[in-house]
């Protein structure tokens, strides 16, 4: 295997145990109505190192519920308990081995055909737009961006982050050089996002769909390898 399929491998790896992570947090029904975000965010961190042996997180846990799901990564509104009919999304960042993983999911607790819409529109389009990408072998941070913000407008929605997406790698890729906008997929970032790193190795990517309601009351997220 070639040092590019043995990267993308362990990636793909890290992300299969993520997504397992989510499994056991829906099994355990850590995501409740009268729960805090942050007692959600510190039950997910002890069953993470209890069960699935992470002791890092290439980023800070987070669980954001109702109007709070409106708000980013970098962000950081006052805590909120979760009611019955909110939207809840949680943004993991656990490292595997050397590996990050980076994974974002949508749940919504009542039934709001809404809010139960945005939920399924989350994963539907990011499958639009992991598409164009794979067809579209020069395109730009920038463009990906543009597409993802049409896409969600397409939908019905908007686009609710002010990035799509950025580079994911071994741990930690925070720091590895280079200026941020090129890192990430974003209206700033006119590179292809198929080039070499700073190492000459093909870069990853995750994918982040941010989509909220016209008036922005809810919101959800969703992420995974582009």
């Amino acid at each position: 295997m070639t040092e590019t399929g043995a990267r993308r491998a362990a990636l793909e790896m890290a992300e299969r145990n993520a997504l397992k992570l989510y499994d056991r947090i829906e099994e355990l029904g850590l995501i409740a109505a009268g729960r805090t975000e942050t007692e959600v965010e510190q039950d997910i961190a002890e069953l993470a190192r209890d069960e699935f042996g992470v002791s890092q997180h290439w980023h800070r846990r987070i669980v954001r519920a109702g109007s709070n799901t409106i708000t980013t990564a970098g962000d950081y509104p006052d805590v909120r308990t979760i009611e019955p009919n909110d939207t809840v999304y949680v943004d993991l960042g656990p490292v595997f081995e050397a590996w990050e993983a980076d994974i974002g999911r949508t749940y919504s607790l009542g039934a709001d055909p809404d809010k139960k819409r945005l939920v399924a529109d989350l994963p539907r389009v990011f499958e639009i737009v992991q598409q164009r990408y794979r067809s579209s072998p020069n395109i730009t941070g920038a463009e990906l961006y543009s597409f993802a913000r049409k896409t969600a407008e397409d939908a019905g929605w908007i686009f609710a982050g002010s990035i799509a997406g950025h580079v994911i790698g071994e741990f930690s890729h925070a720091t590895w050089p280079g200026a941020k906008d090129t890192s990430r997929i974003g209206q700033t970032n006119l590179l292809p996002l198929r080039r070499p790193d700073h190492l000459g190795r093909e870069l990853n990517w995750i994918l982040e769909i941010h989509l909220a309601d016209k008036a922005r009351t809810f919101g959800g997220f969703y992420e995974r390898l582009l």
